[in-house]
């Protein structure tokens, strides 16, 4: 019986695993084993880009599960959201939580415009722009890039100017397949996995509003809230750790079953 405590962080999008560097060693001081992933088709990834999309996302990740010897937390920062929701679909027997940081938390079948959409008719004062009408688009319109501006004004502003400089600088382009993406997902499987949503007060990204809305969409996720932006993993390590810990430790980890 494994009694190591594993976390995989999964990225959101234009980043790759250097999005958690300043996070992780909060997390290994605390006694958990860590791998950050580099989903397909993004950053250092050795895979192409046909890859990806939510199947080649979840795979990957799930490649990831397969090497551990015992169950893990799984963690989607942003649109990584997306691909923790599936993971647990997949492998309900092999996660032991999905923490979303600031995170997409969808409905199966719904996407992020589907609740942008509902903030709207629910709110006639609802206004929301979002990362989208800055970002940068290649002539096929098939991957897209943050231009380092909007990056420090929207997802890094309350970042140390320093550590927020280098990380908009290592923003990559963003496979368009790996964004526009729908959960497909059953209270069966993905139903039977402990959720934990980071709510981010000050984001400007996933805006409060958005977050609370999947919150509703989705109930039965404990929720922990921080006063930050939207990359609290970068801004505020210390404080995400320690909220964040406590909640995850109350969770019974179990040894690895087979469900099927």
């Amino acid at each position: 019986m494994s009694h190591t405590k594993h976390m995989v962080l999964i990225h959101g999008a234009w980043q790759g695993s250097w999005a958690f560097a300043a996070w992780i060693p909060w997390l290994q001081s605390a006694g958990w084993q860590v791998t950050a992933v580099n989903l397909p088709g993004n950053d250092a990834s050795t895979q192409d880009e046909s890859q990806a999309n939510l199947e080649g996302y979840t795979a990957h990740v799930l490649g990831v599960l397969e090497s551990l010897d015992g169950p893990a937390v799984i963690v989607g920062h942003s649109g990584g959201g997306m691909t923790a929701s599936q993971v647990a679909q997949a492998a309900p027997e092999r996660v032991s939580a999905v923490v979303y940081l600031a995170g997409m938390m969808l409905p199966s079948g719904m996407s992020f415009g589907d609740v942008i959409a509902q903030c709207h008719a629910a709110d006639p004062h609802f206004s929301y722009e979002g990362i989208g009408p800055h970002l940068l688009w290649n002539e096929e319109r098939s991957a897209s890039s943050v231009p380092l501006d909007a990056a420090l004004a929207l997802f890094l502003h309350d970042c140390h100017p320093t550590a927020a400089l280098k990380a908009a600088s290592r923003l990559c382009p963003q496979p368009e397949t790996g964004r526009s993406m729908r959960n497909q997902l059953t209270s069966e499987r993905f139903g039977l996995v402990p959720r934990v949503y980071v709510e981010c007060t000050q984001d400007r990204s996933v805006t409060l509003a958005l977050q609370q809305r999947m919150q509703h969409l989705s109930p039965g996720v404990q929720r922990i809230r921080l006063d930050c932006g939207h990359v609290p993993q970068l801004a505020c390590p210390q404080a995400l750790t320690d909220a964040l810990l406590p909640v995850l430790n109350e969770i019974t980890f179990q040894p690895l079953i087979d469900i099927d």
